[in-house]
């Protein structure tokens, strides 16, 4: 079982009621599904002879947080062990009569189903073969065709600008219409990814198995977590199952990172200046660049005990970029704001390109429809007062090359962005897990 909340602020920054929002999660989340966000385990338990062993003990431990699940298996030896949290795993089979069976240090990643036959042999349960996991599984369980980035590499991977888009590129069968860099934000981000072939904005991105998409909007995430919260990812790009029926094209699946027995603690500092940068050859000064992101993780148990069943993790993350787009552009000339346009031609509108109420208005500024304007000059009359204002607030930058103007335009962006991902066991057949992000952003 899961809950979750999201939440996505544009354009401005404002203050919202953390604590109602949630209170109100935790009333209305606890019905709110959430598929394929963690992994499973399924296989059968059969003796020596290949026969099938019913009522065997199955038990996976997770090895960093020991929170153990355990099962039995069926009358036909089979068994099943759903919504496991991705980590390392040791496996056990017992049975009375039986020497145990483990099967150690198997990796689950995110949306996993991963087959764990167990073989018993007659002997005493205090007994234990064991038996080594392989390096490299195959996927047997399913045709699906998708590529798992984890942790180490969402964290280590050099990504221009932190995007988790450049990574969403990375992966086997995509093409992408990315630009070099881009400020890792949900609002305006870039998102032009295509798999195998379809279209871009057909793709889908779950966070923890929530929808995490933009519909109404551009089509991108509504929030972009921190690389440096995500556990790792998924990307399902043929022959998925079912349970992924909300896209035709590729599907992310994210799994936030969540806390262990043991505090930890990390912070980390990006940057990016102009300092450190050439001279654009076609422009007199360097363009400005001021991009910075840095922020913090925390991690551990909500209550220190010897067997802690409670977890937390928390994410907040500043990205800020003052930096500037460079601009070639024709521009109007300042001394045309008047209307004298110099030696330049200009003509007066043909009546069949005028309305009979400005056909009049022409006419009565002493001017022949169709035919030249005096010394190139529109007429004071003829000027509209809303356009001559918006020229004396500076709508069009002066040109600096002849009738262009080269230069750059700033184009800041603020992002903060928060996230607390609580999980707590219950048992070792019933847990639960939520998490709330906020992503504020701030742009022009």
């Amino acid at each position: 079982m899961t809950l979750f909340a999201q939440t996505c602020v544009g354009s401005t920054v404002f203050k919202r009621g953390r604590f109602v929002l949630v209170a109100l999660t935790l009333l209305l989340g606890l019905t709110i599904p959430a598929w394929a966000q963690e992994a499973e385990i399924v296989g059968t338990v059969t003796d020596t002879t290949g026969a099938s062993i019913p009522g065997a003990s199955i038990t996976a431990t997770n090895i960093v947080t020991g929170l153990a699940r355990t099962t039995l298996s069926n009358d036909v030896g089979q068994y099943s062990l759903p919504s496991l949290r991705i980590g390392r795993y040791n496996i056990k089979a017992a049975l009375e009569g039986f020497k145990t069976a483990e099967q150690k240090d198997l990796v689950l990643q995110v949306g996993d189903r991963a087959r764990v036959d167990l073989r018993l042999e007659v002997g005493e349960v205090s007994e234990t073969i064991t038996v080594a996991s392989e390096s490299v599984s195959v996927q047997s369980e399913s045709g699906e065709i998708s590529s798992v980035i984890n942790s180490e590499q969402v964290q280590q991977i050099a990504t221009n600008g932190r995007s988790i888009y450049s990574l969403v590129a990375l992966v086997p069968g995509t093409t992408s219409n990315l630009p070099d860099t881009q400020v890792p934000t949900s609002v305006g981000g870039n998102a032009n990814v295509s798999f195998n072939g379809q279209r871009m904005s057909h793709n889908i991105y779950l966070i923890d198995g929530g929808e995490n998409l933009d519909r109404g909007g551009a089509g991108t995430i509504s929030v972009m977590p921190s690389i440096d919260a995500i556990a790792e990812f998924r990307a399902l790009s043929s022959n998925y199952s079912p349970e992924y029926g909300l896209s035709s094209a590729g599907t992310m699946t994210m799994i936030l990172q969540s806390g262990t027995p043991k505090y930890h603690a990390s912070a980390w500092e990006f940057n990016r200046n102009d300092a450190y940068n050439a001279r654009n050859f076609f422009q007199a000064k360097k363009t400005k660049v001021r991009f910075n992101v840095f922020g913090f993780n925390a991690s551990g148990p909500i209550i220190p005990t010897d067997d802690p069943k409670s977890f937390f993790f928390f994410n907040m993350e500043w990205r800020k970029s003052g930096s500037s787009s460079n601009f070639n552009r024709v521009v109007p000339l300042p001394s045309t704001y008047q209307g004298n346009f110099g030696s330049t031609a200009i003509h007066v509108p043909s009546a069949a390109q005028l309305s009979p109420a400005l056909q009049s208005k022409f006419t009565a500024a002493g001017l022949t429809l169709g035919g030249a304007f005096p010394n190139n000059t529109i007429p004071a009359s003829l000027l509209d007062p809303s356009a001559q204002a918006l020229l004396s607030a500076g709508i069009f930058p002066a040109p600096t090359n002849g009738s262009s103007y080269v230069g750059s335009v700033p184009t800041p962006t603020e992002v903060r962005e928060e996230i607390v991902r609580i999980d707590h066991a219950f048992s070792d057949k019933f847990s639960l897990f939520g998490h709330w992000i906020a992503d504020h952003v701030d742009q022009t």
